[in-house]
């Protein structure tokens, strides 16, 4: 037996979240068993556990788009007992039964080795969060911003892909504006590898279609006027990577950044990426991210703690990366 998260639909279509015992017979019909040591509690996450959001697509699910932990048994020649295994995207928590679990089944596929000097709590301060930051840095890689052409603009600079996005860029020897609606975590930032670290509100309302030429490049997690006004911002053949939705999924602008200043929009998915692409991202993040800087981002809860925990991520009191010890 073993603890799992387990979300139910009420007759009423309202969701249930409950801490339940389950077995091996439970779980679903996959390639490879893993003993689940971490999991990690997103903004999607959260949406799915409260009710508040449409992330769960089958019923019942068990919630939680990232694992990591070791193979306990696989049919799979790819993977034997024993290995250590990270385990972001494909649907997990969505589609297919997740990480909020002391023991799940995935395809093989799925799995990437954990790659030195992640270890599986470590692996999981990343998680999603830093592999959707890694993507971002990449794509601004490709289109050639170099540490040197000027400022770097991430919003949502405080959440989880945000305070990865910073550390990743200050490393990589860019200059970072952090944008935050927390002044409080200004600190906080600034030791992540923030330049500067500027208030929000001067980007959530609307603004002109094109403004001031500001940014290099831009790392964006919030959407609507925000990405608006980023995109109006940046600068002559500059980028702009977009990966969330935090203020809203729509984007209210013009074509102008894109036809006079010749602006790139990125759109950035972490569920569906090749392996090749994901073994990419994280020999990026093991190369360039710190594993002290990361630790500053953690707040580790267990698995008890998870679904009184999800309703503070939602309201914004949560900052950088929630690591779930599953097996507390």
């Amino acid at each position: 037996m073993f603890k799992a998260l387990l979300l139910s639909q009420t007759e009423d279509k309202k969701t249930r979240a409950e801490l339940v015992d389950m077995d091996d017979a439970r779980l679903p019909d996959r390639d490879v068993t893993v003993d689940v040591a971490y999991s990690t509690l997103n903004y999607k996450d959260a949406l799915a556990i409260t009710g508040k959001g449409a992330v769960v697509r089958t019923w019942p699910l068990v919630p939680g788009i990232d694992l990591a932990g070791t193979v306990a048994a696989s049919r799979s020649p790819q993977w034997h007992a024993g290995d250590q295994v990270v385990v972001t995207g494909w649907g997990l928590g969505e589609n297919h039964w997740g990480g909020l679990t002391q023991r799940q089944r995935v395809d093989a596929g799925w799995l990437l080795k954990i790659p030195a000097p992640f270890t599986p709590r470590s692996a999981m301060a990343v998680a999603t969060a830093g592999f959707t930051a890694a993507l971002c840095v990449r794509a601004l890689q490709r289109h050639g911003l170099q540490p040197g052409d000027g400022e770097v603009l991430v919003t949502g600079a405080a959440g989880g892909v945000g305070s990865i996005a910073v550390a990743l860029l200050g490393a990589l020897g860019y200059a970072v504006v952090a944008s935050t609606g927390r002044p409080q975590e200004a600190d906080y930032l600034r030791g992540l590898g923030a330049a500067r670290v500027v208030d929000r509100n001067e980007f959530t309302q609307p603004g002109k279609p094109l403004q001031k030429e500001t940014w290099a490049g831009v790392v964006d997690t919030v959407g609507s006027h925000t990405l608006a006004n980023a995109c109006a911002a940046t600068r002559f053949n500059g980028a702009v990577a977009a990966c969330g939705l935090a203020q809203g999924g729509d984007f209210p602008t013009t074509v102008m950044p894109f036809i006079l200043r010749g602006v790139t929009l990125y759109g950035i998915n972490s569920v569906f990426v090749p392996n090749a692409q994901r073994a990419e991202a994280w020999d990026l993040m093991a190369r360039h991210l710190d594993l002290a800087r990361l630790e500053s981002m953690v707040t580790e809860i267990g698995l008890t703690e998870v679904i009184g925990y999800a309703p503070r991520l939602i309201e914004g009191q949560v900052r950088g990366r929630t690591v779930v010890d599953v097996r507390r």
